[in-house]
C-alpha cells in the first residue's frame, strides 16, 4: 500500500468510526431509567430548534410528554407511542431517521464505507504474505521470474490504487447525494409553519384521553399567541369539564360581545350558567336552540330542559 493510500484509508476509517459512533449514540439509550424521560429523549419538539421533548420546556412538550406517560400506563409500547406521534406530527419528530428508503441509506452508508477503507489493507496484508513464502521449501525464481512478479505486482498495485480511489469517490458521492436529497431529521425552519394549528390538535387529543387540565393550559397558550373565538370556546368548553364555570362564562360572553347568535357561545355560556346563574340557563339555552336546532347537542339540551 502506497503512503498516499494508507494516509487516505485511515482518514477515511476515522470518519467512518466517527460517523458509527454517532449513529450508535443516536439510538441507544440514556442511563435514564425513567422510560417516559428515555422515550421524551429520543423525539423533538416540534416547536424548539434542537431540543428533545424531554429537555424543552414548550407547553407542546410538556403536553407531548404527558401523552407518553399517559400511555405507558395504559400499557402501550414505545413503538406504538412513536407511531401515534408521528401521525401527528410527522417522522420529523424522531431523532434518529427512519431505517427505511433514505433513511436506510442514511444507515448503511458508513458500514460501506468502513468495509471499503479495509478492502486494502486486507489485499496489501495478503500480498505480503505471499511475498513472505519464498524459502519454504519452494525453488527461488529465477532473476526473469521475479521481474515479471514486479512488474505484474506494480500493474496490479495500480489498478488496485485506482480501484480504490474510485470506490472512495463514490462513497463520497454517495454520502453528498444522501446529504442533498434526503429529509432531513428537522425542517429548515425550526418552528413549523403554524404552531398553533399543532398545539391546537394535541390539545384536543388530550381532551379525548380525559387531560382537561394540560389540555386548558394549552389552550390558555394557545390564546395568548392567537386571540381566536374558536379558542376562546375550546377553552372554556374544557374549564366546564374542569367545574370552572365562572372563567367558562366570562369566555363566552368575550364571543358573544361580537356574535351574539354564535350557537356555540350561547350553548357554553348556557352550561357554564346551570351552576353560576340557574334562572337565566334555560333562557340562554333555548335561545341556543332556537339558533341552531339541528346542532350535535340539541338533543341533549331538549333533555336537559325537558328534566328540569
Amino acid at each position: 500500500m502506497t503512503p498516499r493510500r494508507f494516509a487516505a484509508t485511515i482518514g477515511l476509517t476515522v470518519l467512518v468510526v466517527a460517523a458509527l459512533l454517532g449513529v450508535w449514540r443516536s439510538v441507544t439509550p440514556t442511563g435514564d431509567g425513567d422510560p417516559a424521560r428515555r422515550l421524551a429523549a429520543e423525539l423533538r419538539c416540534p416547536t424548539c430548534q434542537g431540543e428533545s421533548v424531554a429537555d424543552s420546556r414548550s407547553p407542546i412538550a410538556a403536553a407531548m410528554r404527558e401523552v407518553i406517560s399517559t400511555q405507558l400506563r395504559q400499557g402501550r409500547g414505545p413503538d406504538e407511542i412513536r407511531s401515534y406521534l408521528v401521525d401527528r406530527y410527522g417522522s420529523e419528530v424522531l431523532a434518529a431517521p427512519p431505517v427505511r428508503g433514505w433513511g436506510l441509506l442514511l444507515w448503511s452508508t458508513p458500514v460501506l464505507g468502513l468495509a471499503l477503507a479495509l478492502v486494502p489493507a486486507v489485499r496489501a496484508a495478503r500480498q505480503r504474505a505471499r511475498a513472505g513464502t519464498t524459502g519454504t521449501g519452494r525453488p527461488n525464481p529465477s532473476r526473469r521470474a521475479r521481474a515479471g512478479h514486479r512488474l505484474r505486482h506494480g500493474v496490479t498495485s495500480v489498478t488496485a490504487d485506482r480501484l480504490w480511489h474510485l470506490g472512495a469517490a463514490l462513497v463520497l458521492a454517495v454520502v453528498g447525494a444522501v446529504a442533498l436529497a434526503a429529509p432531513h431529521p428537522a425542517p429548515p425552519s425550526p418552528v413549523p409553519a403554524d404552531p398553533v394549528t399543532d398545539q391546537v390538535t394535541l390539545a384536543q387529543s388530550l381532551e379525548t384521553q380525559g387531560h382537561y387540565a394540560t389540555a386548558a393550559e394549552i389552550y390558555r397558550t394557545v390564546l395568548d399567541q392567537r386571540p381566536a373565538d374558536e379558542i376562546r370556546l375550546r377553552l372554556a368548553f374544557t374549564l366546564i369539564r374542569l367545574e370552572q364555570p365562572g372563567e367558562a362564562a366570562r369566555l363566552a360572553r368575550a364571543v358573544l360581545a361580537h356574535r351574539p347568535d354564535s350557537p356555540d357561545g350561547l350553548l357554553i355560556l348556557g352550561l357554564a350558567q346551570r351552576v353560576t346563574d340557574p334562572d337565566s340557563a334555560s333562557v340562554t339555552l333555548r335561545r341556543f336552540l332556537t339558533r341552531a336546532p339541528d346542532h350535535p347537542a340539541a338533543a341533549e339540551i331538549r333533555r336537559l330542559l325537558g328534566s328540569g
